[in-house]
């Protein structure tokens, strides 16, 4: 029996909350402790890098405590729901510091929240992606439901991208700490509300053996593999380079564009930018794809990329009246992410049948698992060379008076400062694009004439 327009809407809808709160901790955690509280950067780096390799490598044990889970609701939907709840608690809690504590105390908070975060994050996350063979019956509709949820996670993720620092002057008003609170809360109950009707509305049918790969597995598995090797070490230069970018733009909005009302100007680059990256996935990739094969497109993506960073370095250096200016390297640089991210994906899916073929096994669920580690990696590495570039600049809020909110903000930070976070945000991710490129054209084989190859010895056994 296919599944009904209301079951694939309540599994969508799971989604689209559970990357809201992804988002929100993941794009200004940082933010929120080092600008707002005071935290120093390179206690949240480090904090923020440990959390992120922890939370990867608990990835694996969660998935055999969920497969080993057997109750009358299931083995996914417990799970789903109880991570969901402790989730939302902690994400709101996260962003809910106490203002009395301050100094080693809120360090200690920070640590505590963000790494609890990550726990009962993976404890609903693990089980929402897993539960989709338990409820439909054929691959074609199996690989539906994971492109919608997919989907569906991509609108999530863009909401909140879009409407946080807006939502946040709205409801704290110049108390940045306030909004952050409320805000917080607001996309916590959603989470709630949202995963409750998947819940809900989604029944398992079936009893699902359910495959989790080991951090040893995945180690292993790559070894044996050199082409996946190739696509993981690409995926990692690639995206430390665009993270360390995302967790810089903020702080280019609010002392280098600057102005009083630069979380408007934000707020539009980011709508921008979600709206190419979505794009570039669905119309710019196929329409490549048609002219030529994805290794060159590839190519044509870090080319666009580096020129969008290029463009972006040189405008610095303008007046930059208005936010529309920062729309043209933009472009360059969401619209190569996108096509990116649906590339590397590819080449992880190619190298399974290359490792098939070499090494006559095929470790796709290893493989796959392997991504999801290697992109919380890249977040911490990210994460941690943005707070070195913070703490290096002094790049803090300030307090200033009714006078001074008439002046450009990005008087309250000195030029030197400014220009270290321009290039930070600039130049160390095309040293990263560059990287990326040299080592996949050295090192990845796999074009569309030996997949051809590949295939054929596959069909022969």
């Amino acid at each position: 029996m296919k599944l009904s327009l209301k079951e694939k809407v309540s599994y969508g809808l799971g989604a689209v909350g559970k990357d809201m709160v992804y988002m929100l901790s993941a794009s200004y955690i940082l933010y929120y402790y080092q600008d707002i509280l005071g935290v120093s950067a390179i206690a949240m780096g480090f904090i923020l890098l440990a959390a992120r390799i922890f939370d990867a490598f608990n990835d694996p044990i969660m998935g055999i405590v969920v497969a080993k889970t057997k109750t009358r609701w299931g083995k996914f939907r417990p799970w789903l729901m109880i991570g969901t709840v402790t989730n939302a608690a902690v994400l709101f809690a996260m962003f809910a510091a106490p203002p009395s504590i301050d100094g080693k105390g809120m360090v200690a908070y920070a640590a505590i929240s963000y790494i609890l975060w990550g726990i009962t994050y993976t404890m609903m996350d693990i089980p929402y992606w897993s539960m989709i063979p338990a409820f439909t019956e054929s691959g074609k509709e199996r690989e539906g439901m994971s492109t919608l949820g997919r989907s569906c996670a991509g609108v999530g993720s863009a909401i909140v991208t879009v409407i946080t620092m807006m939502a946040v002057h709205w409801l704290g008003g110049s108390d940045e700490r306030i909004g952050f609170m409320w805000f917080s809360l607001i996309v916590a109950v959603l989470f709630i509300f949202f995963v409750s009707i998947t819940c809900i509305n989604i029944k398992e049918k079936s009893t699902v053996n359910m495959e989790t790969a080991s951090v040893k597995q995945m180690f292993s598995a790559l070894v044996g593999n050199d082409q996946a090797m190739t696509a993981v070490v690409a995926i990692v230069l690639i995206n430390c380079s665009v993270y360390i970018t995302s967790n810089l733009v903020i702080y280019f909005f609010k002392y280098d564009f600057g102005g009083v009302g630069w979380y408007e100007s934000y707020t539009y680059f980011n709508m921008f930018g979600g709206a190419i990256q979505i794009l570039s996935m669905m119309i710019f990739y196929p329409l490549l794809r048609k002219i030529t094969e994805n290794v060159k497109i590839f190519y044509i993506c870090i080319a666009s990329a580096v020129i969008g960073y290029a463009c972006l370095f040189g405008i610095t250096f303008t007046s930059m009246k208005s936010v529309f200016i920062l729309f043209v390297p933009g472009f360059f640089i969401f619209a190569a992410n996108g096509v990116l991210q649906v590339l590397t994906t590819v080449f992880l899916a190619n190298s399974v049948d290359y490792g098939e073929l070499k090494n006559k096994r095929r470790d796709e669920s290893v493989i796959f698992s392997m991504q999801t580690f290697v992109v919380k990696l890249a977040s911490g590495i990210a994460a941690f060379i943005a707070s070195i570039c913070l703490s290096i600049n002094n790049l803090k809020s300030e307090e200033i008076t009714e006078a001074e909110k008439s002046i450009d903000f990005s008087l309250s930070t000195d030029a030197a400062a400014r220009l270290g976070l321009r290039m930070t945000m600039t130049v160390i991710p095309v040293i990263g694009l560059f990287a990326a490129i040299i080592y996949f054209r050295r090192k990845f084989i796999l074009n569309e004439a030996k997949m051809a190859e590949i295939t054929q010895q596959l069909k022969k056994g």
